[in-house]
C-alpha cells in the first residue's frame, strides 16, 4: 500500500466492499473515477486515493475514459478482510 495513505475511512471501506461485490467500475485514466451501480461515486478523491494506494484496479484495459469492471488487489482484499 502507498505510504501516503495511512488510514482508510469508513467511506473507503464501503467503496472497497462495493467493488468486492462486483458493483464497481473504474474509468481508464491516470485518475480513475469510480462508479458504483452505474452512478458516479460522490467522493472521487477517496476513489483516486484507493486506486493510487494499490487497493483496487481496473480488471481489464479499455479506451481512455471508458468505465471497465473494478476489482480489488490482494492488498485491498487483505485490508477489507481486516476491517
Amino acid at each position: 500500500m502507498d505510504s501516503t495513505v495511512t488510514t482508510v475511512t469508513r467511506r473507503g471501506i464501503s467503496m472497497l466492499r462495493a467493488v468486492a461485490a462486483g458493483r464497481g467500475r473504474l474509468t481508464c485514466s491516470c485518475e480513475p473515477d469510480l462508479f458504483v451501480d452505474g452512478l458516479p461515486c460522490s467522493d472521487q478523491f477517496t476513489a483516486h486515493a484507493l486506486a493510487h494506494a494499490g487497493l483496487l484496479r481496473a480488471k481489464e484495459s479499455g479506451p481512455f475514459g471508458q468505465p471497465v469492471p473494478a476489482v480489488l488487489t490482494p492488498a485491498g482484499e487483505a485490508l477489507l478482510a481486516a476491517a
